[in-house]
């Protein structure tokens, strides 16, 4: 048998080094791979599902970025979430009650817990900080 020879297709450079980071993401973190191509939050703790935060959960800080109230959402760059295996960043987060967001302000600092449900976050506790 033969192997088939292999062929060089010509590629932009910035294909190239887009491909080249892609490929080295996927053989240092399996989930970091669909990340990178998809840019979802879906790797981060979501393999396993949370009905409710447990009762050992920690908290993480973070600033609020971004209130929408009228649709139970607030964007937060937070610090590391050890319950859901996330990294530091800026993301989104939904509430089931957007009566919580009412305090808030942009800027305000906070602690919280969160989990993950059906590919969506939710913070289950909310506290201001000074």
């Amino acid at each position: 048998m033969n192997p088939t020879p292999c062929r060089l297709i010509p590629m932009p450079s910035h294909l190239l080094g887009a491909a080249l980071c892609i490929l080295a993401l996927a053989t240092t973190h399996p989930d970091a791979a669909a990340q990178a191509a998809g840019g979802s939050h879906a790797g981060h703790g979501a393999a396993t599902p949370a009905a409710a935060a447990p009762a050992s959960a920690e908290w993480a800080e973070a600033e609020v970025r971004r209130l929408d109230a009228a649709n139970g959402r607030v964007t937060l760059r937070h610090g590391p979430i050890r319950s859901l295996d996330m990294p530091p960043m800026t993301m989104v987060f939904q509430v089931r009650d957007p009566a919580r967001l009412a305090a808030l302000r942009n800027g305000d600092r906070i602690r919280f817990q969160a989990v993950a449900e059906d590919g969506k976050y939710f913070l289950t506790q909310i506290e201001k900080q000074p």
